[in-house]
């Protein structure tokens, strides 16, 4: 008994190993799940961005237009001024003394002014009794003429030492911001030509010009669209994620940079509350077109397949085929595709990295192309204008 069931247990094990050494039948792995949806369609504006720099629509380094002592400063260092508002004071008796001379002369011109005519109507007198000869009053005549030379003469010089003396008094020849005074009370400046001491410099604040560099295909692309009225721009700061600015395209340079192909644009921004500054530096999108209704899928959803950017669409039967598209510009974070899509395709926009091979079966569950949280975004300086796009709908709110 004892034998058969040890032949018994050998049989089993025995049968045991011989099931587990044959080859278990290959089951074929599940099909991967992705997430599709067809393009979203909606009506975008196209811009283009660019970086440059404010600069004052006014700017004047303030010269003393006569030479003197400063006696006085009358505004505090980086405020507000207004245009005629008295800046410095510099020592006027040095003026007030050319002046008084000055009058002093007139009234010197006009006596012998008075004189001259006395002895001309004496000498015209003694000629009809032919006392004096025609040479007397000729001469008499002459004397006359250059006292009332002398008159206009002295009538001058002293207009000439009143603007000296108005001269002493500096003021402010724009409204805008100040900046610090160069010198202080007691010092001596030159005055009266270009290469005067600089008192102080004032620009204007309000409104404020944006500057920027564009390459020849945009200034023929906006020459082409000036017919349309001046193009709008918006500007955001480099500590600001979207354009809170607003203002429009008002001046073009003359002539193309040989030497580097770009021509100089100009924008103009309101400035009401000062905030810009001249020298800041900004990033600018300007209206590349007018709206259209444009086809969006997300940025994540375009790969790479060489030189070429596809993106994968899912049939009915769930195979995946990849697409060649050509891209346009990012809104939102959705990525415009220009040509290479139906709106009707159904395209993965979730797993597009298990994906393997072109016809392969997925397991797709519909879903829906939103527009993203747009991310913080960093200016940064290019040779060439970078592009972008967004909704029409949100042109209003300049972001």
């Amino acid at each position: 008994m004892r034998t058969a069931r040890i032949v018994a247990a050998s049989v089993l094990m025995t049968a045991a190993l011989y099931g587990c050494s044959q080859p278990s039948e290959a089951q074929a792995p599940p099909a991967p799940s992705v997430t599709v949806a067809v393009p979203l369609v909606q009506a975008v504006q196209d811009w283009d961005e660019f970086t440059g720099r404010f600069e004052a629509t006014q700017s004047v380094e303030v010269r003393a237009r006569v030479g003197g002592y400063v006696s006085a400063v009358h505004f505090r260092d980086g405020e507000f001024v207004r245009r005629g508002q008295l800046l410095f004071s510099l020592d006027p008796r040095p003026a007030q003394a050319a002046l008084a001379s000055a009058r002093a002369q007139l009234s010197q011109a006009r006596a012998q002014l008075a004189l001259a005519q006395s002895e001309l109507g004496r000498s015209e007198t003694l000629l009809e009794a032919q006392a004096v000869s025609q040479a007397e009053v000729d001469t008499r005549r002459g004397a006359l003429q250059t006292a009332q030379a002398a008159i206009a003469a002295a009538n001058a010089n002293v207009r000439a030492r009143q603007l000296d003396l108005e001269f002493t008094r500096v003021t402010a020849p724009i409204s805008g911001r100040v900046s610090d005074r160069r010198v202080d009370a007691g010092n001596l400046v030159a005055g009266g030509s270009s290469a005067a001491d600089v008192l102080t410099t004032v620009v204007s604040s309000a409104p404020i010009h944006f500057v920027f560099d564009g390459s020849e295909a945009v200034l023929l692309k906006y020459q082409r669209q000036a017919r349309q009225g001046a193009a709008p721009i918006q500007i955001r700061l480099q500590d600001e994620t979207g354009f809170t600015r607003s203002g429009t395209l008002d001046f073009t340079d003359n002539a193309v940079d040989t030497a580097s192909g770009v021509i100089r644009f100009r924008a103009v921004i309101p400035n009401a509350d000062g905030f810009l500054k001249p020298g800041m530096f900004g990033q600018a999108r300007l209206a590349g077109a007018g709206t259209y209704n444009a086809m969006l899928v997300p940025d994540a959803a375009v790969a790479t397949d060489q030189a070429r950017r596809i993106v994968y669409v899912v049939a009915a039967d769930g195979s995946v085929s990849p697409r060649p598209v050509q891209l346009g510009p990012l809104v939102d974070g959705l990525r415009v595709i220009r040509s290479g899509l139906e709106r009707t395709d159904r395209v993965i926009i979730n797993g597009v990295q298990r994906i393997q091979a072109p016809g392969m079966k997925v397991q797709a569950s519909n879903g829906q192309v939103r527009p993203v949280a747009r991310a913080a975004e960093v200016a940064v300086t290019r040779s060439a204008p970078a592009s972008s796009a967004t909704f029409a709908n949100s042109l209003s709110s300049g972001d």
